[in-house]
């Protein structure tokens, strides 16, 4: 490639010399540039075409060119624009080397005519090259004992450019032992020169490293290095040496054994075996650190020997020694301090600083109980302890200084709901994880009399029997006091009150320290029927409290009072009664009635009469009830005249008590009777007038056509006025009624310890019902018949009951048919039963117990008790219940009985509506051989509870929960009846007693709705501005508690034109007929042109259709009761008690005559009387009626007024 190269060159060269000979007669003349080396192709030199006088055309037509005299073709001619350009890259070291000037000829030749010019390029030098080492890395080895000023000749660097930009001067980087300097040799080169400027230490730097800059003149100056690297040769002048004086490393306490601890590391500048180096612990290292730690000799490492604990020791320090292998030996040492690192492994610690004080359960919140501290051997977080106490914690924790705590309330304090509270505090740490510990802390809690005395029952009652011992214990009343100590004792005392205008404390007195109360005196039931005590119990506490008890005392009725014979009024006084009779008396004949009282109460004033002696037993007989005397046969002939009777009256109490009254009767000729059968004579036919109704019907058929046919007329008419004059209906006609099968029955219901009676059944949907009369058994007649009007229909409801007397009686009615006037003898009425719950002679041994429904299942209902008054086995009871049937299920499935204490538990919760009353039999059996038993019945009553709402069975739409539509005419005035909302309560008492309240409405001015009947009817007038459409809401409410409430809405349009739809029935049956009138005025007037036989007939017609009509009913009309005169009588209702019986007696009034006449009374929540009590009597020619409330009505009060009938 070289010799290729040269081939080239010479070929130019000697192309060069050809042509210069040849245009060397042409050379006009010689031009000269000058440019920097390294410029770009194409850059400018000059503009040739110009300096050489040639225009552009010229330059292209005699084709000029450029040659160089080197050969290389460095410039070229842009003929375009004349202009000399660069072509090819001139580098002046490349061109010219080191030599001073460069510059390159250049040969310009033309033709037509040929022409050669010579230029020159000069090329100017640049600073394009640095200078530079012929070695980059110099290596020199110099002893660490060489002397100061030693010099040391470095090598020469070399730069290509000339002039300014060739090499100037070195440079030696910083280095305290070393400098440079500059040698001038032959042919101007400067040779740089390393001088040791300070004595060399090989164990402080054994290698130094200096760059060595030579810097050339040009500018920007370029240089070039070299790097120096001098060795220091060792000599063993160092003792080892640590990295660290002091190694500090922190290891846990539970590292394990052989864990590395540190790795201490000592070095030694010098080398070889002066440099070897050998670690161990110091000579004066204790024994305990040699068991806990070891070193390895050859790395310095620490190992863990024995094991740490922080408790005991939390920073050990360790003396290490290194040892170099040169002579002499040379020894460094340093110090390692172990930190154990504390573990979280101890449970903090809790401290009673003071032992906790009873606290008094008043205390104030923040009243200090003890003092606590809390520690933990740890340290750091692990030794941060925090205390807890337990959520909703009658106590906190008041924190005081450095883990010290207050135990102190924070919140109510009950002793009674809790005398020691064992308040468990918890102690956790911070550590990870953590670790607790926990301390109860007994805390006692002080009382104060804060809770007065609590009696076992907020009233109590007593049954006393009268004519007791004085001093005998009435009952013992118990309190408890919740408290403790003094506060707790009680003492009872009675507080002052009046019982007959005279202080009770008159008549019973009080251990205090018991509650045991005593009678001062005997009791007389006669006198005194009931009082009631107010018994404090009081604590002994500052202050005391005290709570009150009542305590009502029943005196009950003991058979001490004979019957007082109260007519015949001789009899009474203690003569002998003389009576007359007729010899003409046929059986049955009521001779005289013989009247006792008995100031006694219940079964002990039921009187019985009985012929105890007669003349003649078979001629007499006294009625066993009503103390009648009537001939049993007809008076004969052969008769004593002057008969005497011997009549004894007992009552039914226990020990009997009776008395005797003596008759004297005499038989008399010609003596009329004088007294009759009213109730026959009213319902026999009138002879007499049957005799003259058959002559006038014989007169009448004489009479003219024109009179009969005014007969006609007037005897229709008489007939029409005489059915409806009456305003009650004759008994005859209601059994022509028909009376559905309505399964009514009387319930005896109990309401806590009141017993009261329920009509049950019937059609809820009407207001009537109606009963037929039932016989007493202490009566020939019916005592009552309750009569009840109706609004709706044209029927009345009557009911007869039982002597309300009777204790215990349970009544049950079954329903009845309406009986046939032509019914024969023994056609069956009605069914009645009745039950006696007392024991002994008046029943079975029994217990009532009274149960609320809805109970838990499981609970105690009762517990019976028996005894044996044998001995041993003889003497063991177990108690069973014997099998029997509650609503077709053995009882068995209800309640079940402990056989050991004869507790009676409820297997589930009861339902008064479904069930009211059972009856459990017990049987107590002792273990004797053969073992022997005997019986008692418990009587369950479920007391009724208020779990059931109202449910509205009117409108029957409501009740289907559907809006009530009704309509009502804008005729309607005030008072209007719009509807009538009907709404049952299956619970009963006061539970069903419903009341019912407009709860909104659209006009709440309209409309008004009775709170007890649930009518809705016009307050006002309805008016033109009334909307059409009228929206009622009814809230029906019971008066249980919790009240039970339903509400129903009743939608009313007002209508044009609409007739009222309900009429007063009462109103149109006594409201004379207007048409009737007119028909009896058109009668009158035709019969004036009748013939006075005609005109004579129709009046003895007119009178006897008069007469008849006022003696067809059998019960009289109440305008005619009016009439009678009332004596003041002075009667009374009274509440009278037999044991757990209440009930009501009627008292005062005429002793002499079984006959009364009572007043009707209107009812404060209706219109009309609700009831009207009629009792007919056998001895007088009058009518008795009585009228009261409706017994469904609450807290009704009846005033009876007493009328005697002339």
């Amino acid at each position: 490639m070289t010799q290729r190269n040269g081939f080239r060159g010479w070929r130019w060269l000697v192309l060069w010399w050809h042509n210069f000979f040849i245009l060397w007669g042409t050379i006009d003349c010689q031009t000269r540039y000058s440019i920097q080396e390294e410029l770009k192709q194409g850059s400018v030199v000059g503009n040739l075409a110009k300096d050489l006088g040639l225009s552009l055309s010229e330059i292209f037509d005699r084709e000029l060119s450029v040659a160089s005299e080197a050969g290389k073709q460095h410039f070229t001619v842009d003929a375009g624009k004349g202009e000399l350009v660069v072509n090819d890259r001139t580098d002046r070291e490349a061109l010219c080397g080191q030599s001073a000037s460069c510059v390159l000829p250049l040969q310009v030749v033309i033709e037509d005519p040929l022409q050669l010019f010579r230029v020159e390029v000069e090329i100017q030098d640049i600073n394009d090259n640095s200078p530079r080492f012929p070695s980059s890395d110099m290596i020199l080895d110099i002893s660490e004992s060489t002397v100061i000023g030693a010099h040391f000749p470095l090598e020469v660097a070399v730069d290509q450019d000339v002039g300014v930009n060739s090499l100037k001067s070195y440079t030696l980087s910083k280095d305290e032992c070393f400098s440079i300097r500059h040698k001038e040799v032959a042919g101007g080169r400067k040779v740089p020169e390393l001088i040791l400027s300070k004595p060399l230490d090989r164990e402080k730097k054994a290698v130094h490293k200096l760059l060595l800059t030579a810097l050339d003149g040009g500018n920007p100056v370029r240089s070039g290095t070299a790097q120096i690297t001098i060795r220091v040769l060792d000599i063993n002048d160092n003792i080892p040496a640590f990295e660290k004086a002091l190694y500090k490393v922190a290891v846990a306490e539970n590292a394990a054994e052989g864990a590395l601890i540190v790795q201490t590391k000592a070095s030694d500048s010098d080398e070889d075996q002066n440099g070897e180096i050998e670690y161990s612990f110091g000579a004066h290292t204790s024994e305990i650190v040699l068991s806990i730690f070891s070193i390895d000799p050859t790395s310095g490492t620490i190992f863990l020997k024995g094991k740490l604990d922080f408790e005991k020791d939390s920073n050990y320090e360790l003396d290490v020694s290194a040892k170099d292998k040169g002579i002499p030996r040379m020894e460094g040492h340093c110090i390692v301090n172990v930190d154990i690192l504390d573990v979280n492994d101890n449970a903090p610690e809790i401290i009673l600083t003071s032992r906790p004080k009873p606290v008094s359960e008043d205390s104030a919140n923040g009243t200090v109980v003890a003092l606590i501290s809390a520690r933990d051997l740890d340290s750091g977080d692990n030794g941060k302890v925090n205390l807890q106490l337990p959520q909703k914690s009658n106590f906190a924790l008041k924190p005081s200084f450095s883990q010290n705590y207050a135990l102190v309330t924070n919140g109510v304090l009950d002793r009674e709901k809790l005398s020691e509270y064992n308040v468990e505090i918890t102690a956790t740490d911070s550590g990870s994880p953590p670790l607790s510990s926990k301390k109860t802390i007994h805390v006692s809690i002080t009382d104060v009399n804060d809770n007065s005395p609590v009696f076992t029952q907020s009233s109590y009652n007593v049954y006393l029997k009268e004519n007791g011992v004085p001093g005998s214990i009435l009952y013992s009343v118990s309190a408890s006091d919740l408290d403790s100590g003094e506060n707790a004792k009680i003492s009872y005392s009675i507080l002052d009150s009046k019982v007959q205008d005279v202080s009770v404390s008159s008549y019973v007195y009080i251990n205090s320290d018991n509650g045991s109360i005593y009678s001062m005196h005997s009791f007389d039931y006669e006198k005194l029927k009931v009082f009631q005590i107010q018994v404090q119990a009081k604590d002994q506490g500052s202050p005391s409290l005290s709570s009150n008890a009542t305590v009502h005392v029943f005196i009950l009725d003991q058979n001490d009072n004979a019957p007082a014979v109260i007519y015949p009024s001789s009899a009474a006084l203690g003569s002998l009664s003389h009576q007359r009779m007729p010899r003409s008396a046929k059986a049955g004949h009521l001779v005289t009635k013989v009247t006792a009282v008995d100031a006694d109460s219940g079964h002990n004033a039921w009187i019985s009469y009985r012929l105890a002696e007669a003349t003649d037993a078979s001629l007499f007989t006294v009625n066993q009830y009503t103390g009648e005397v009537r001939t049993k046969r007809a008076v004969s002939e052969q008769d004593d005249s002057s008969q005497r009777l011997l009549v004894e009256i007992k009552d039914d109490g226990e020990p009997v008590q009776s008395t005797t009254v003596t008759v004297s009767i005499l038989l008399e000729d010609g003596l009329h009777e004088p007294i009759l059968d009213l109730r026959h004579k009213l319902s026999e036919p009138s002879k007499k007038t049957g005799r003259i109704t058959l002559y006038l019907i014989l007169s009448l058929a004489s009479v003219s056509v024109l009179s009969l046919v005014t007969f006609l007329i007037l005897a229709v008419k008489c007939i029409r006025s005489s059915r409806s004059g009456s305003c009650c209906m004759r008994r005859s006609d209601c059994d022509d009624y028909k009376n559905p099968n309505r399964n009514l029955q009387i319930h005896l219901n109990t309401d806590g310890p009141i017993k009261y009676v329920e009509v049950l059944g019937g059609d809820m949907m009407s207001q009537s019902q109606s009963f037929r009369s039932c016989m007493s058994p202490m009566s020939e007649y019916s005592d009552f018949t309750l009569i009840k009007p109706s609004s709706t229909t044209d029927f009345r409801e009557v009911i007869s009951v039982l002597d309300a007397s009777l204790p215990d009686s349970t009544w049950t009615f079954e329903s009845q048919q309406p009986v046939s006037e032509d019914s024969a003898n023994g056609t069956v009425v009605a069914l009645i039963s009745a039950r006696d719950l007392d024991s002994g002679d008046n029943g079975k041994s029994s217990y009532n117990v009274y149960l609320k429904e809805n109970g838990v299942p499981g609970s105690i209902l009762y517990s019976v008790s028996a005894s044996d008054l044998d001995s041993g086995e003889n003497a063991k009871i177990s108690y069973s219940i014997l099998d029997s049937k509650v609503q077709d299920v053995s009882v068995s499935s209800y309640v079940y009985i402990n056989s050991d204490n004869g507790s009676i538990y409820s297997m589930h919760s009861f339902d008064y509506e479904k069930l009211k009353v059972f009856q459990i039999q017990v049987q107590a059996k002792d273990q004797g051989s053969p073992s022997l038993s005997s019986n008692a019945t418990v009587h369950v009553f479920i007391l009724d509870q208020n779990d059931n709402a109202p449910a509205v069975i009117y409108p029957s739409s409501a009740a289907l929960g559907s809006l009530s539509h009704q309509r009502m005419p804008r005729s309607a005035k005030a008072g209007h009846l719009v509807t009538k909302v009907t709404a049952v309560d299956a619970d009963s008492g006061h539970n069903a007693w419903i009341s019912y309240r407009l709860a909104e409405a659209t006009d709440a001015s309209l409309f008004t709705v009775n709170q007890y009947t649930g009518e809705v009817r016009t307050k006002r007038a309805v008016s033109e501005q009334d909307d059409s459409s009228q929206r009622l809401l009814v809230e029906i409410k019971d008066d249980g508690e919790p009240v039970q409430s339903t509400t129903v809405t009743v939608s009313i349009l007002l209508e044009d034109g609409l007739h009222e739809p309900i009429l007063d029935l009462r109103h149109k049956l006594s409201e004379p007929s207007k048409k009737t009138g007119r028909i009896t005025l058109y009668l009158i007037l035709s019969l004036a042109s009748v013939s006075v036989l005609s005109l004579v007939t129709f009046l003895i017609l007119a009178v006897k259709c008069i007469r008849s009509s006022r003696s067809g009913s059998c019960c009289m009309r109440r305008s005619d009761c009016d009439d009678y005169k009332n004596p003041n009588r002075n009667l009374q209702i009274q509440l009278n008690t037999d044991g757990p019986i209440k009930y009501v007696e009627v008292l005062g009034g005429d002793m002499m005559s079984q006959s009364q006449s009572f007043r009707s009374c209107m009812s404060p929540m209706s219109e009309y009387s609700d009831f009207t009590l009629i009792k007919p009597s056998s001895t007088t020619d009058f009518r008795e009626v009585i009228s009261v409330l409706d017994a469904s009505l609450p807290d009704s009060t009846w005033t009876f007024e007493s009328q005697q009938v002339s």
